[in-house]
């Protein structure tokens, strides 16, 4: 066997394809915000931006390690490096632990709530992969680990994990079910042949009322957060934005064909942007609101 090249641990780590980095983070930030009530410390931003970064590799790393003898038979993975032996499970597993070190090594900064939140995080985030042999629901685990990082973003800083961050952590874990089934949609016919278990098999042909259905659930919790935390401005015309950009998902999926399915997805890059970006205007205008009175 050839050396691995860095092109193949970086297709390894999806590195090629930051959507399920950009996916995780935007949702973390923003909760960082909320928890803040403004812009956050940098420092903060920082350990959480490497920190998604890190955890997203490692949970690809791990993933394509569960799937090494399965991904060859699905048209979307089968080209990918622990397929094609371009990288041994050895390899896999040793830049697993690498990354996992220097993730752990960046909790040397955060207080021990947050760090016993973390490792609750990676333990989903190892069992994932695996959950796709056992249940029909493993977007359910994912969710979880991929929204560990809301209670975390209140924690860091030196707050309770309240029932506002326990909302926003349901309310994400409800979107990310949606958005990953909108993806399990991209391989469904070839996890039948395989044995891979998922929501979108699951739903079967309700797959597009559920998705629905989870995309209002995740508007009204988004809803009752803003409800909760006291906003009055731009945020509600984010929950429009995300609304009008779910509608978009539904229509791109009208054929339940792979292409529309994998763009409904990749949209949702676009609600997490949306969520934070009028999460800090709505902060931001608050506090000019706030300034201009005194």
């Amino acid at each position: 066997m050839n050396s691995p090249t860095l092109q193949d641990y970086l297709q390894l780590m999806r590195l090629d394809k930051p959507v399920g980095t950009l996916l995780l983070l935007w949702p973390t930030l923003a909760a960082l915000c909320m928890a803040a009530e403004g812009l956050p410390p940098l420092h903060l931003v920082a350990i959480f931006t490497l920190g998604t970064f890190l955890m997203r590799s490692a949970g690809c790393v791990i993933n394509d390690f569960a799937d090494r003898k399965v991904d060859g038979f699905v048209e979307r993975t089968k080209e990918r490096p622990l397929v094609t032996g371009a990288i041994s499970s050895k390899q896999a597993m040793r830049l697993f632990f690498a990354l996992i070190i220097c993730a752990g090594s960046l909790l040397l900064f955060l207080n021990q709530t947050t760090q016993l939140l973390a490792l609750g995080g990676l333990a989903l985030a190892i069992a994932y992969p695996f959950m796709k042999r056992w249940t029909h629901m493993p977007q359910v685990v994912l969710g979880a680990a991929f929204s560990c990082g809301i209670p975390m973003a209140w924690s860091a800083q030196g707050l309770a994990v309240s029932g506002t961050s326990m909302l926003m952590f349901f309310t994400s874990l409800l979107w990310i079910v949606a958005y990953d089934t909108l993806y399990a949609m991209v391989d469904r016919n070839d996890d039948l042949k395989v044995g891979i278990k998922s929501t979108a098999i699951l739903f079967g042909d309700l797959d597009r009322l559920m998705i629905g259905v989870l995309q209002a659930l995740t508007l009204t919790g988004l809803y009752l957060l803003g409800q909760r935390l006291g906003y009055e401005h731009a945020y509600y015309a984010g929950l429009i934005v995300i609304a009008g950009l779910f509608v978009y998902q539904q229509w791109l999926i009208r054929d339940r064909d792979r292409m529309g399915a994998f763009a409904a997805f990749r949209n949702n890059i676009l609600v997490g942007a949306s969520l934070l970006i009028f999460t800090l205007m709505e902060l931001l205008l608050t506090k000019f609101v706030l300034t201009s009175a005194l």
